[in-house]
């Protein structure tokens, strides 16, 4: 399991990433507000070990009665 996958999973959360061919990366988390949070702190400032980030921006955030995915994924 990828750094992302294994910091989703230990969240509690549900979702994917996916690195592009410009060099960022794009997913989708769901789970708990609380926990989502923590993800986007982790992803902001930590990241997996070879990754350097300059910019986090999150996007279209909204409540849902139900996860709409299962397990976390990397995607290719």
């Amino acid at each position: 399991k990828t750094y992302t996958e294994k910091e989703g999973l230990r969240l509690g959360l549900v979702g994917w990433v996916k690195n592009t061919y410009g060099g960022t990366v794009v997913g989708q988390v769901q789970g708990p507000a609380k926990q989502v949070e923590e993800m986007k702190v982790w992803l902001s400032k930590e990241g997996s070990p070879t990754s350097r980030i300059t910019k986090a921006s999150f996007s279209n955030q909204r409540s849902i009665d139900k996860l709409e995915l299962s397990g976390f994924k990397t995607r290719f």
